[in-house]
């Protein structure tokens, strides 16, 4: 079982800078791929990022790659998630996300095991 919390959500003007952290609970944090995925008001969730379980990997998609950085601290069972250069079309509830799979590289929500609860990153123009 793994425990997730997100924070360092808030409000931020365009072209600014925030960034997210994923506390987990268990022992087993190192071993998951973690990901990041958003879900925009009206919208479904969409995925942004993801981690495999040593940091080796990193994935992004399309839309966030060049601004947006993961990486994880397994000593702290913690991952960041590093958002530059932000957009009004970021604006989205952020989730944290644990997948099994050692080093998963797809874009499927339905692979990750466990979510947190998300914090609201809105980005004004």
């Amino acid at each position: 079982q793994v425990q997730l919390v997100e924070s360092g959500g808030g409000l931020v003007q365009a072209g600014g800078s925030l960034r997210l952290s994923c506390a987990a609970s268990g022992r087993t944090f190192s071993s998951y791929t973690m990901g990041w995925f958003r879900q925009a008001p009206g919208k479904d969730r969409k995925y942004a990022t993801a981690i495999s379980w040593d940091g080796g990997n990193t994935y992004y998609a399309g839309s966030v790659k060049g601004r947006f950085t993961i990486s994880r601290d397994n000593a702290k069972n913690t991952v960041y998630l590093q958002m530059n250069s932000l957009k009004p079309e970021d604006t989205a509830v952020y989730y944290c996300a644990a997948a099994s799979a050692r080093d998963y590289s797809g874009t499927r929500d339905y692979e990750y095991d466990y979510w947190g609860q998300g914090t609201q990153v809105t980005v004004s123009s």
